[in-house]
């Protein structure tokens, strides 16, 4: 018989400890939320640190309001609302740390991670970048959590689709932009980038940016760079390529 352990979080104000109990046996369950307070019920039987309303909703099912007790849970910083129907634990109930860009994707979309958050997450700029910022096919949006402020700015259909990878951390998967196409993206997205000619970039890039020249030398991928170029059809990024392949010697 397959057993399915769930692990209460240690936590010290209640002494529970490494606390196992299993599912498969209902009367235990039963008897262990029983004595257990709702934010305990919560926490074995959601695993991930990200979960919606329904989840919560299943979990206190054996209370009579739990629209009360998800208030109170809010109130008391045990759960925090990022969005409407959408909740993370709260610091002294979670297993692992909650990163950032695993909710992006969650709060709106289709999305995915790019511009200045992508940039930085690739080492390219040197800058600690507070906001988490995302490219979208829907229409640009700003959301604030009490976790972070998640920025939303629209691309179309064509460019958005391009070299985009999925990652995984501790709390979720999340689509973000590869370094070549982050660097586009900030481009294009930028109105103050008027280029004249592919100099331009030299100092765009390098005084204004603060690129990482070695990073950004070994993220290039000329295949990649044709791709990302194709698919915008853009004068500013057909000159930002030209610079990129004729500084790091790209035939």
């Amino acid at each position: 018989m397959i057993f399915i352990f769930h692990r209460i979080s240690q936590i010290c104000v209640n002494g529970i400890k490494n606390t196992y109990f299993c599912t498969q046996c209902p009367l235990i369950l039963d008897i262990l939320c029983a004595i257990m307070t709702a934010i305990e019920q919560i926490r074995v039987q959601i695993d991930k640190e990200v979960f919606d309303y329904s989840q919560l909703m299943h979990a206190l099912s054996g209370y009579k309001k739990p629209r009360d007790v998800v208030t109170n849970l809010i109130g008391q910083g045990k759960i925090i609302r990022i969005k409407k129907g959408l909740y993370i634990f709260g610091e002294l109930w979670r297993r692992a740390s909650v990163e950032p860009a695993s909710l992006a994707g969650l709060i709106f979309g289709p999305s995915a991670i790019s511009l200045e958050y992508a940039l930085a997450w690739h080492g390219l700029i040197p800058e600690r970048v507070a906001v988490v910022t995302s490219v979208t096919t829907g229409r640009s949006r700003e959301f604030n959590t009490p976790l972070k402020r998640f920025t939303y700015t629209h691309l179309g259909s064509e460019k958005f689709a391009v070299s985009i990878v999925r990652h995984v951390c501790n709390s979720g998967g999340f689509m973000m932009a590869e370094p070549v196409k982050a660097l586009a993206d900030k481009i294009w997205t930028d109105k103050r980038c008027k280029p004249n000619s592919a100099g331009y970039f030299n100092e765009y890039l390098f005084d204004d940016m603060r690129i990482n020249e070695d990073i950004l030398k070994d993220a290039l991928i000329c295949d990649e760079m044709d791709i990302v170029e194709s698919a915008y059809h853009s004068r500013k990024i057909n000159l930002l390529f030209l610079f990129l392949k004729k500084r790091f010697g790209f035939n």
